[in-house]
């Protein structure tokens, strides 16, 4: 997959999301099918370092429960960026544990918020596409 399909207001949630927490990163669970995105799920930043983040794992297990069955998964996970761009730090990459997933970040380093997605496949970082829908 070069590209992901992204709802316009799941983007628009997430931008909601960094812009609330800056300056603290933000992060939360991307819900789809395949390389649709259609849900964003919040999370609060368990990581007390607020140049980090971690999801938390009781919701991401909450998470994958609510969507048993409903042909919907978790696909992958977002963060901020509210300093810097949006790519991937040497943190974000060490800690990619799952090539399968996507990984938007969201950088509000610019005077526009950049989103851009993500594969970590052995520690290469992989650019997708994102086709807003």
């Amino acid at each position: 997959m070069d590209a992901i399909r992204l709802i316009e207001a799941v983007r628009g949630e997430i931008v909601t999301h960094a812009r609330a927490e800056a300056p603290r990163e933000c992060c939360g669970l991307l819900v789809g099918d395949g390389s649709l995105v259609d849900e964003c799920v919040r999370s609060l930043n368990v990581d007390p370092n607020p140049n980090r983040y971690e999801i938390d794992a009781r919701l991401h297990v909450a998470t994958n429960r609510r969507l048993r069955g409903s042909g919907r998964t978790v696909i992958g996970a977002y963060h901020s960026h509210p300093q810097s761009p949006a790519w991937p730090s040497s943190s974000d990459i060490a800690e990619a544990y799952y090539s399968e997933f996507i990984w938007i970040i969201a950088s509000l380093a610019g005077s526009d918020p950049e989103l851009r997605a993500f594969r970590v496949e052995d520690g290469r970082v992989i650019e997708l596409a994102i086709e807003l829908q």
